[in-house]
């Protein structure tokens, strides 16, 4: 067959194409929204399955230290209530010392009770850090920075007192709204419904930090106050001792150090404490991966379900081509034509959404459970949308169309 005649066949099998969109406008512009929906279905719950995924080891990368150590449990979801590690202060003034150490500082958490009335009280997190700093994106207010030495033997124990001395707090702009307090209001805070009438802190700022990497809303404390708050200040708990390298040092050298150092603890680099994260919720990978899995599974079927449908719709007009000499390939490219048309609008349509639907989720998603990024939308997300749109649709609209092709036939002509 001649370059012209393949021309001269594509150019009427497109025409047909079009003419067949053009005749029926409002079945043309329902299926542009159903491959709309279908895109949306892929690229949405693709970008959910990515965002669980990601959501922990984003937040290990805001925290921006390179070693994290640790004692069982590792997993942020318990919030630490255990905080294995005693003595944490020294420890860290020991790991300071070193030539390959920045700094090194630890990390406490405990479940806490928060409110602005004794007897009505909501449960929360709370971090214990030694000072905040601008990576917090404060909301409104700022933070706060203990003073405590904790170079080599200066972290003694009366460095730490049986109770606050800083009396500060960031809360979690969720905490902040569901107590309708501001920059400059006092809460109570304690361990126990009990004790949280005995501590009154001030807000100093409101952000949404540490939010990020526990998945739930936390509010910020200076450790040493916290740890009065917990009655941990006399051991020295907390659940992580965090450290940055300095420039130039290879982290996973270090890390080995100190591990062989400190052999009693879990030494991880940052890229190590996520995977060891995931580990104890293997629970989130095998949801993230579900997650998109059924977004290719169900994009494919609801497109394979369209076109089929499109192509049903058309036999009429199959059969009455067919019955005028024309080919079942000359059919098949037609509803193919057909798919590519449809399949590009409505991709295009389906990514513009994307963005939109996805702001709007992660809005929901922020005030219900406290993740601000909750569905993540990579360039791998727009590219499987549209492929999805666009190839899957086009070679499942030729392969219908070949089908139908089959069955068209005279007796199929209506009157």
């Amino acid at each position: 067959m001649s370059l012209q005649r393949i021309a001269v066949r594509t150019r009427a099998v497109v025409g047909l194409a079009l003419a067949q969109l053009r005749r029926a406008p409002g079945r043309t512009a329902l299926t542009v929204v159903a491959v709309m929906l279908a895109v949306l279905s892929v690229t949405l719950l693709a970008s959910l399955g990515v965002g669980v995924v990601q959501t922990g080891e984003d937040g290990l990368e805001n925290a921006n230290r390179d070693i994290w150590i640790s004692s069982d449990p590792i997993d942020p979801a318990a919030s630490g209530t255990a905080n294995p590690i005693v003595g944490s202060h020294g420890v860290s003034a020991d790991i300071t010392e070193r030539d390959d150490i920045s700094s090194a500082s630890p990390i406490a958490m405990h479940e806490v009770y928060i409110g602005t009335e004794s007897g009505d009280l909501e449960r929360t997190s709370a971090v214990g850090v030694h000072e905040t700093h601008d990576g917090f994106d404060f909301e409104a207010g700022g933070g706060f920075e203990t003073v405590l030495n904790v170079s080599a033997g200066e972290h003694l124990e009366h460095q730490r007192t049986g109770e606050p001395t800083n009396e500060e707090i960031v809360l979690d702009p969720n905490t902040a709204e569901t107590l309708d307090v501001s920059v400059g209001d006092t809460v109570f805070l304690g361990t126990s419904r009990e004790t949280a009438q005995d501590h009154e802190f001030t807000v100093v700022g409101i952000a949404a930090y540490y939010s990020q990497y526990l998945g739930s809303d936390a509010e910020a404390v200076p450790l040493t106050d916290l740890q009065a708050v917990a009655g941990t200040a006399g051991t020295d708990r907390a659940t992580f001792i965090t450290a940055s390298v300095e420039d130039g040092a290879d982290r996973d050298a270090v890390s080995d150090d100190l591990a062989a150092e400190y052999p009693a603890y879990d030494v991880r680099t940052s890229d190590e404490q996520v995977g060891a994260m995931f580990e104890e919720r293997s629970l989130v990978l095998a949801s993230g991966a579900t997650l998109v899995g059924l977004a290719l599974v169900g994009g494919i079927v609801l497109t394979i379900n369209l076109f089929a449908l499109v192509a049903y719709q058309q036999r009429d007009e199959l059969a009455a081509l067919r019955a005028i000499g024309l080919s079942r390939w000359v059919l098949a490219g037609t509803i193919g034509v057909q798919g590519l048309v449809i399949g590009l609008f409505g991709g295009l349509a389906g990514l513009a959404a994307t963005p939109v639907l996805t702001m709007a989720l992660n809005h929901l998603a922020s005030s219900v459970v406290g993740f601000d990024s909750l569905l993540q939308t990579p360039l791998e997300v727009y590219v499987a949308g549209l492929a999805l749109a666009i190839v899957v649709g086009t070679v499942v609209a030729v392969v219908t169309g070949w089908r139908a092709g089959r069955y068209a036939r005279l007796e199929h002509l209506e009157g």
